[in-house]
């Protein structure tokens, strides 16, 4: 009996120490300050480079410090991915850009510097009628540069609208569960129509705010998503 609880509580001593572990390697709870244009973060995470249906940009610029952001916009971006895995195993997703590691300035975007701004990248479908992956490198800025036409169509792709208002449907979901929502989706408004008249399109507008004017440059190749996080006052940010 002796050896079987010294056994337990020494099981106990190690998941505690690999807790701590965790906690001082990856920080805790991410805090965020000021606006989406005007702010700072602490305690960011990283999205993973890829996963079972998802994949970064770029490798480069994940690995130069571009995909950082907010706790919560993680769990809610992996989150989403993950219950789409469940409902379409065949579609393949990609995320942009989201910010630094401590926040502020982002060039060449005008937000994205409190962690609860999120770039995703279109779902699309090749000339087979397959959900592929659009092609991204240092040639076309690592996909920013790609230019859909009125129609949603570049080269051998196209939107696939359907599988993209499943994607913002999902994220409201996890935003919802956590306790948080979605304040803005920027996408170009000449697809708007398009968007609200696939199959979740109604639900999609009831739920969801887009922004109904262009942003200050064309958002056709991804969405611009903005998540409603409680934030401290950027007077409160004392930079590390």
């Amino acid at each position: 009996m002796q050896n079987e609880a010294g056994s337990i509580l020494f099981k106990a001593l190690v998941n505690v120490l690999l807790l701590l572990f965790v906690v001082h390697v990856y920080g805790a709870d991410s805090v965020c300050y000021g606006t989406m244009s005007q702010g700072a973060l602490k305690n960011a995470v990283q999205l993973p480079a890829d996963g079972i249906n998802f994949k970064t940009y770029s490798t480069v610029a994940r690995w130069l410090g571009r995909t950082y952001l907010h706790s919560t916009v993680n769990d809610i971006v992996t989150a989403a991915y993950a219950q789409l895995a469940e409902r379409d195993p065949k579609a393949k997703w990609m995320y942009g850009e989201t910010g630094k590691r401590d926040g502020g300035p982002f060039s060449p975007h005008r937000t994205h510097q409190n962690g609860l701004s999120v770039d995703l990248f279109v779902p699309v479908v090749n000339q087979q009628g397959e959900s592929d992956y659009l092609p991204t490198s240092a040639w076309n800025r690592y996909g920013y540069d790609i230019e859909f036409d009125k129609a949603g169509k570049y080269e051998d792709w196209r939107i696939d609208f359907e599988r993209l208002a499943a994607l913002i449907l999902a994220l409201d979901d996890a935003a919802k569960q956590r306790g948080v929502s979605i304040s803005r989706v920027i996408f170009e408004p000449v697809y708007h129509q398009r968007l609200f008249a696939t199959k979740r399109g109604a639900e999609l507008q009831r739920k969801v705010s887009f922004m109904k004017t262009s942003a200050w440059v064309k958002h056709d190749e991804h969405i611009h998503v903005d998540f409603a996080v409680v934030c401290k006052s950027l007077n409160q940010y004392q930079r590390p």
